[in-house]
């Protein structure tokens, strides 16, 4: 899946400072929305950085089975991007990077951590997916997707495990005087119902303005050393799902710059 130069706008920014990497494959799917939904999201960001993406995967029918029926399925591509984000961190990159589910953390996370051992992570999301295999009651693999990098089971993943004092900022507040570096995951069902299509709607969540005034501050305090983006659904139309995929990467411009 790739993106031709036609389709991209006037050069904005040198290739040799980002990456922008692909998640297309499964990942612990309940459906195939979030599989339909990424390549539209990807598209966006590639015109946003006029870069072609490194696509992972291919979007295949969900199993909606137990995590570790699930954690085998992914277990090829989830090998594939822990490579290819260790070769973009190798290179001095910094990692745009779109997914399918939040479970892909799983693979991403210990990289992130490998490079960075100091390395706060930022975890919007409306849940804490600090689940493991024993305490699940559903056995559902992306709700385990924060509790394997920072060590509370073993998934099977290279790396490095995240510092359990580093792995979770609910609030910008949070962090200390001084820049530190973080990177950000953004799970979309932390912003309000109604606002991009996603799986979980939870109520309570971020406005589309908390989130942009939320990623504006961490790039104005913080080193932030790249950012992925999950649980993004094909909604009841194209253009629904066009839309909310720009709204998505218009609030995180300023990681962009």
């Amino acid at each position: 899946m790739r993106y031709t130069s036609a389709t991209l706008p006037a050069i904005k920014r040198s290739s040799s400072t980002y990456s922008l990497l692909h998640y297309v494959g499964r990942s612990g799917d309940h459906n195939d929305k979030a599989m339909q939904a990424t390549p539209i999201l990807a598209k966006h960001l590639s015109n946003e950085l006029n870069m072609d993406p490194t696509v992972i995967g291919k979007p295949e029918n969900a199993l909606n089975r137990g995590w570790e029926e699930e954690l085998k399925a992914a277990l090829p591509n989830y090998k594939i991007i822990s490579e290819k984000l260790d070769q973009v961190l190798n290179e001095g990159k910094k990692p745009i990077i779109a997914l399918s589910r939040c479970s892909v953390a799983l693979a991403t996370l210990p990289i992130i951590a490998k490079h960075y051992p100091d390395i706060i992570i930022v975890w919007f999301d409306a849940h804490g997916d600090l689940n493991t295999p024993s305490s699940s009651d559903t056995g559902f693999l992306g709700g385990m997707a924060l509790s394997g990098p920072i060590g509370l089971w073993e998934s099977w993943m290279k790396g490095k495990k995240v510092k359990t004092e580093n792995e979770l900022l609910r609030t910008i507040d949070n962090i200390e005087e001084g820049r530190k570096r973080i990177f950000i995951h953004l799970d979309c069902d932390v912003l309000n119902p109604g606002i991009v299509p996603t799986d979980y709607k939870v109520p309570g969540g971020l406005s589309i303005q908390q989130l942009k005034d939320a990623i504006s501050g961490l790039s104005e305090s913080s080193d932030v050393i790249g950012i992925q983006i999950s649980e993004l659904e094909f909604g009841d139309s194209e253009k629904e799902t066009q839309d909310a995929a720009k709204l998505l990467v218009d609030s995180i411009k300023p990681v962009l710059c």
